[in-house]
């Protein structure tokens, strides 16, 4: 077989043509590379943007029936991420995760996946009318923060289950924490089911021998990908990977087809693209960059008093199988401010933005944009902030020691029928014994205490209230303050 040819890019060089060639554009978009775009806006984002911002043609492909440079560019990024058959999707890794679930399952099935899995799943799941079991993830006791699924977790669930039609795990975790997938793997193929995995946060693990293992490589059949996470494709740009019989590929282009616009912006396509170039051509070198921009950073936050950063010395506990250093979750529960209030102090008084916070912690992303400079200056922010705070912890440690979840409700409809039926609001504790239309979530761990279709008990509520007391942060419900929750109407039930 001859190899591919990674120094091309084939959809951006189509586009490039096609604007070097001073194409005259009686074709939609209205703006017509930018010339009757708002001036403020076309100066800001420039012409060149505006000139390959156009629709399908035959000189720059269809997505939905890729023939010509879109299906060599996805050709080529299969390649690169080991899969049989990529797919470049434009509706973000939400709407790649609603493909994969409407390509693998049927309405009524069932399917094993972590109780902390992204809404997207959940929303899927009703779209098809597939049936959830979940598992819990394990939980860290410092950062209180969900860790990964075992093997062992997934192997009980597939006893108990043998007629589930799928398993999907998360890999990694929004905090960076990897699963053993190739156990797991191995596991969920004995029972002849695939393996699907949400991999948003891990575009760039095959490009490094020292990452975690990749979902391709650990022989998951299918997989979604945030390219723009880590990598350097825009924001909304995602991939679909598909290898191996188990999952029918044309079934997932079917299922995007479904899904994707039929106007799909040819920018974040073209990003696509030029980012596999990038990491097939420059990837080892720039990761070997965010292992040692993390590494420094590590050392340098645990060495200010107040302040943990988590990393390597935790491997080999239940759920951790492996870490991603483009993730430094930077503890502050000893320091005496909240997670939420560093976040607030390092946007508002030191123009740094973290990725997300929650009580005990905030979470700094990594990736092969950021410099030297910047870390230095995140390491300053922190020693200052260290100086005028760290009075007294926020909890002692022994206090959450062990995070303690109630026990899984009973689901009483599938999310489909939860969210699609009659709802109205009642105050939450007016709510016990109803079943809920909407997600509950506290923060940390950041389980969904409560899905959509689950019976709300007493103890359910309790346990929010208590939450509540301590600090946590709840949110999911369409009331912001958690005093009501939307529940199923009593016909519908």
């Amino acid at each position: 077989m001859i190899p591919l040819n990674h120094q091309r890019a084939p959809l951006f060089e189509a586009l490039l043509t096609y604007v070097n060639n001073e194409t005259i554009p009686f074709h939609v978009p209205g703006h017509k590379k930018g010339v009757g775009m708002d001036q403020a806006f076309r100066e800001f984002i420039g012409t060149n943007a505006m000139a390959i911002d156009v629709t399908v043609f035959e000189q720059v492909d269809s997505l939905h029936h890729p023939s010509g440079c879109i299906a060599e560019a996805q050709k080529l990024a299969a390649d690169a991420f080991q899969a049989t058959h990529t797919f470049f999707c434009v509706h973000g890794t939400s709407g790649a995760l609603h493909a994969m679930v409407l390509s693998v399952l049927r309405e009524g099935d069932k399917i094993i996946l972590p109780r902390n899995v992204h809404k997207s799943v959940t929303t899927g799941l009703a779209l098809v009318g597939a049936l959830p079991i979940y598992i819990h993830p394990e939980i860290d006791s410092l950062t209180g923060t969900a860790l990964n699924v075992t093997p062992a977790t997934v192997e009980k669930a597939l006893q108990d289950h043998p007629d589930a039609r799928g398993v999907l795990v998360i890999n990694p975790t929004y905090f960076g924490v990897a699963a053993d997938l190739k156990a797991i793997a191995k596991l969920v193929h004995q029972h002849n089911i695939p393996l699907m995995v949400d991999e948003a946060h891990g575009p760039h693990l095959s490009f490094h021998k020292d990452l975690p293992m990749s979902a391709m490589e650990a022989g998951a059949d299918i997989c979604a990908q945030s390219t723009h996470k880590i990598i350097g494709s825009l924001t909304q740009s995602s991939m679909l990977h598909v290898q191996g019989e188990r999952v029918d590929h044309r079934k997932v282009q079917a299922a995007l087809n479904l899904l994707h616009t039929t106007s799909p912006s040819y920018i974040l396509l073209a990003s696509l693209d030029v980012a596999r170039r990038q990491m097939m051509t420059e990837g080892f070198q720039l990761l070997e960059r965010i292992q040692f921009l993390s590494h420094q950073a590590r050392e340098r936050i645990n060495a200010i008093d107040g302040f943990h950063c988590f990393g390597a010395e935790n491997l080999g506990s239940p759920g951790f199988y492996g870490l991603d250093p483009a993730k430094l979750t930077i503890t502050c529960r000893n320091l005496g401010i909240s997670g939420h209030q560093l976040e607030e102090i390092l946007s508002k008084e030191y123009h740094i933005q973290p990725e997300l916070s929650d009580l005990y912690n905030v979470l700094c992303t990594l990736s092969i944009g950021n410099t030297q400079e910047q870390v230095d200056s995140l390491i300053s922010a922190l020693q200052s902030i260290r100086k005028g705070y760290g009075q007294s912890p926020i909890l002692s440690c022994s206090e959450t020691d062990n995070v303690i979840l109630p026990p899984l409700p009973l689901q009483k409809l599938s999310p489909r029928e939860a969210m699609h039926g009659d709802t109205h609001l009642l105050p939450l504790w007016e709510s016990i014994h109803h079943i809920s239309a909407e997600f509950l979530m506290v923060y940390p761990p950041g389980i969904p205490l409560l899905c959509p279709g689950e019976l709300i008990s007493e103890e359910l509520v309790r346990y929010i209230e208590t939450q509540r007391e301590a600090g946590l942060w709840i949110q999911g419900t369409e009331d912001p303050r958690v005093r009501h929750i939307r529940i199923v109407q009593a016909s519908h039930q």
